[in-house]
């Protein structure tokens, strides 16, 4: 009996619910939510942003992300200092306990990506991310940045997660 085959917008829904869930257990053996890696990948590849900067390119609340990060910093993953700019606003940047975090993090990623596309070939997986990079582009998401970031409000359920 063959399967009845299910509208793509589902398919991608359903996987990438998966997938953010796989990922959010994943990382939780590292005491991180997946707002907290999103946030430390940020700080790599942009250290020195200011909270107002940071909080504008994730679209998260400000609020919400000084909790974020006065947790972070309470893990010495985060530092806030001086704004070499702007003496009012902090800089943050990433620790070396950060940065080692961060390769974790990286590895658990890989083993991620490993797990989920095991059933696809190499062929198949890069084919795979140059489509999906398409409808991202097409569908204007900032390149990096998980459009669950601007659903977290202070409050809310997701801003608890």
């Amino acid at each position: 009996m063959q399967r009845a085959k299910a509208p793509l917008a589902f398919l991608l829904a359903q996987v990438g619910a998966h997938a953010a869930m796989r990922f959010g257990e994943r990382i939780s053996r590292l005491n991180l939510t997946p707002p907290d890696a999103g946030i430390l990948r940020m700080l790599s590849a942009s250290g020195g942003l200011s909270q107002q900067d940071l909080s504008t390119r994730l679209g998260i609340h400000p609020s919400r992300l000084v909790a974020i990060l006065d947790a972070l910093e309470e893990r010495r993953l985060v530092e806030r200092r001086p704004h070499t700019d702007d003496r009012r606003q902090y800089a943050l940047h990433l620790t070396e306990k950060g940065q080692g975090m961060l390769g974790e993090i990286g590895r658990i990623g890989r083993e991620h990506t490993e797990s989920l596309c095991a059933s696809l070939t190499a062929a198949e997986r890069e084919q795979l991310g140059e489509l999906l990079q398409k409808i991202a582009t097409e569908q204007g998401l900032s390149p990096g940045i998980h459009p669950g970031f601007r659903r977290m409000r202070p409050g809310t359920k997701e801003a608890k997660a």
